[in-house]
């Protein structure tokens, strides 16, 4: 799980459901397809909604 400081300016959304993350909970990985990293919020990633990677299209739980 991340704690990436948003400060710098960089908006992070969800991939799920595109809610802007600023708080703790949220979960940041690599695509396993393609590697682009990719932003979870705490309620997809507890409801296992679907994500789907912007760069490549793969789709996961």
């Amino acid at each position: 799980m991340s704690t990436e400081d948003t400060a710098s300016g960089d908006r992070q959304n969800c991939v799920s459901c595109g809610v802007n993350i600023v708080r703790a909970g949220f979960t940041d990985f690599d695509c396993p397809e393609c590697g682009h990293h990719i932003h979870r919020c705490r309620k997809c990633r507890k409801q296992s909604n679907l994500y789907r990677c912007p760069e490549c299209g793969f789709t996961g739980p």
